[in-house]
């Protein structure tokens, strides 16, 4: 609140005008102000300057607990060298496994819950989808990332509703990484980084950068399957980054009761 500090009679021009008592509020936060269902309803009051931010959507990011992780581990010491998922994939790198959800264990306590935050906190994004029935979610596929030095993932989006991206090995720390001579000058360091880009309310290319390091172990991050990312390369480690992937869908094979 910016408090009146002075007051003058009959103020004979503008510049001698008393400050106007002002308040600065942000959607959502003031009661007599807000969005809905990106509709402004109820006009500011005098002497108010509302902060508008346009409903946008965004991500998700967790840190898994141990059991979850286990159950991870588990699927990806099954998967190696069975599936090879990289037929499909976009990723400049070494291998990539498809996993199974062994009793759809993942996604009924990882995934379902995270869908059910997702609408909460943004939008269930997949009523857009053309269907001329009600489908529930499912996890279509998920897969994973062995990548070595050098190695990198180019822009791209997936397939589905939504995707997730988890780190369960990180070797490397991204500032150190970003000591390599290549990085010294640059404005935008990016070695050993996960970025995603979007569209900012002009039209301009803006993203968001995560800067991978060991502690970022056991994160994962639940995005629009439409967000374009792309994993950056890190060098002089002989080690893997392990990470999985996957994507969330409509199961067309099960149609929904019309009243859910």
């Amino acid at each position: 609140m910016v408090r009146m500090i002075g007051r003058m009679d009959a103020p004979s021009s503008p510049s001698e005008l008393p400050p106007i008592e002002t308040s600065i509020n942000r959607i959502g936060k003031d009661s007599n102000a807000s969005m809905v269902s990106g509709r402004r309803e109820g006009a500011c009051r005098l002497g108010d300057i509302l902060v508008i931010r346009p409903h946008n959507l965004g991500w998700l990011e967790t840190k898994l607990q141990p059991a979850q992780l286990e159950f991870i581990w588990e699927r990806v010491a099954e998967a190696k060298g069975v599936r090879d998922a990289k037929p499909t994939l976009a990723g400049i790198i070494d291998s990539s496994w498809e996993l199974q959800d062994k009793d759809d264990w993942f996604f009924m306590n990882v995934l379902d819950p995270l869908i059910t935050r997702y609408q909460q906190e943004f939008d269930n994004i997949g009523h857009g989808t053309p269907v001329s029935l009600k489908h529930p979610y499912h996890l279509n596929t998920w897969w994973v990332n062995y990548q070595k030095e050098n190695e990198f993932q180019p822009p791209h989006e997936h397939y589905g509703v939504w995707s997730f991206v988890i780190w369960l090995k990180i070797p490397t720390d991204f500032h150190e990484q970003n000591k390599n001579p290549i990085a010294a000058n640059s404005n935008h360091k990016l070695i050993s980084a996960f970025e995603f880009f979007y569209l900012d309310l002009l039209g301009k290319i803006k993203s968001t950068g995560y800067n991978l390091s060991p502690s970022y172990e056991g994160t994962m991050l639940l995005f629009p399957s439409d967000l374009k990312h792309a994993v950056h390369p890190y060098y002089n480690c002989k080690e893997d980054r392990i990470s999985i992937s996957g994507n969330i869908a409509l199961d067309s094979s099960k149609v929904m009761p019309s009243e859910i």
